[in-house]
């Protein structure tokens, strides 16, 4: 589970609505002082949400970019059904991306996290041409999750299906106590009583079945980054570098970090996507 610094978004920072076509997206908003080189659209992981990117934003603002990282459907701050999983459908996932996209206007570089990146690539292999003017894949890989990952999701999706979210909640931190964080346990309880159980069940399953569409994305002419930390349990570092030379991407190693090199190593990992950005801009 991801342990964002805070929930509080810093100034700069605002909580806002995104309203599109698909319905209305809770989101963290930061723009530039100045006129935008572009935007920013970023998506998290499973049972992540906004907040993960909250100590990005702000210096990619900086940077000259406006950036918006988003509650998917289902999303702690986004609302979605409770039981019924054909919402959360890849594909309807994707085309709410797409909706996202149009809102915040322009051409907006795209960034997922995890499941958020195979979400942004079921968008991008969706996308008519021009969509995006990037696509950035964070410790995403390339099919399903590894063996060992896929037995602690679908022990999670079966317990969710006989237990209330607050029930599983106890379960997971007797299963896998906190790590020490600065972070009020408290508050990432309330995220994840927020979630939508059907969003985790639905989403956690496709983590275990995701098929390979590497050659399928690597068609698609549009400028590509696969970025990571130096450990990852979720999809091995193998996986990713073998992936990245597929996609002719971009590839960037963010030195101690593991799953999750936004939280883990922040300003390291904002350096790295803002040069790929700037060089993309360049082009």
């Amino acid at each position: 589970m991801s342990r964002p610094p805070t929930f509080t978004p810093p100034p700069g920072v605002d909580a806002r609505r995104l309203r599109t076509v698909r319905g209305d997206f809770a989101t963290l908003d930061a723009r530039p002082a100045g006129e935008a080189k572009g935007t920013v659209l970023l998506l998290p992981g499973f049972t992540g949400s906004k907040e993960d990117f909250i100590a990005l934003l702000r210096p990619i603002a900086d940077a000259g970019y406006r950036a918006v990282s988003v509650d998917g459907r289902g999303q702690y701050e986004t609302q979605g059904p409770e039981k019924d999983e054909s919402p959360y459908a890849q594909a309807e996932l994707a085309q709410d991306v797409l909706a996202q996209a149009d809102a915040v206007t322009g051409t907006p570089h795209l960034l997922g996290h995890s499941l958020g990146g195979q979400i942004a690539r079921a968008a991008t292999l969706r996308a008519p041409a021009d969509t995006f003017a990037s696509l950035t894949l964070m410790a995403s890989g390339p099919a399903a999750i590894s063996a060992s990952q896929q037995a602690r999701a679908k022990m999670l999706t079966d317990a969710l299906g006989v237990l209330s979210m607050a029930e599983a909640w106890e379960a997971i931190q007797a299963f896998d106590p906190p790590e020490d964080t600065a972070l009020d346990g408290d508050v990432l309880r309330e995220r994840w009583l927020r979630h939508s159980p059907a969003q985790l069940i639905a989403t956690g399953k496709q983590l275990c079945a995701e098929p390979d569409r590497v050659t399928e994305l690597a068609a698609v002419p549009l400028r590509k980054h696969v970025i990571s930390g130096e450990r990852d349990d979720t999809w091995p570092i193998p996986w990713l570098d073998a992936m990245a030379v597929r996609l002719h991407a971009q590839r960037t190693v963010i030195t101690g970090a593991e799953h999750s090199p936004n939280t883990d190593r922040p300003a390291q990992t904002t350096a790295a996507l803002i040069a790929f950005w700037d060089q993309n801009a360049g082009d």
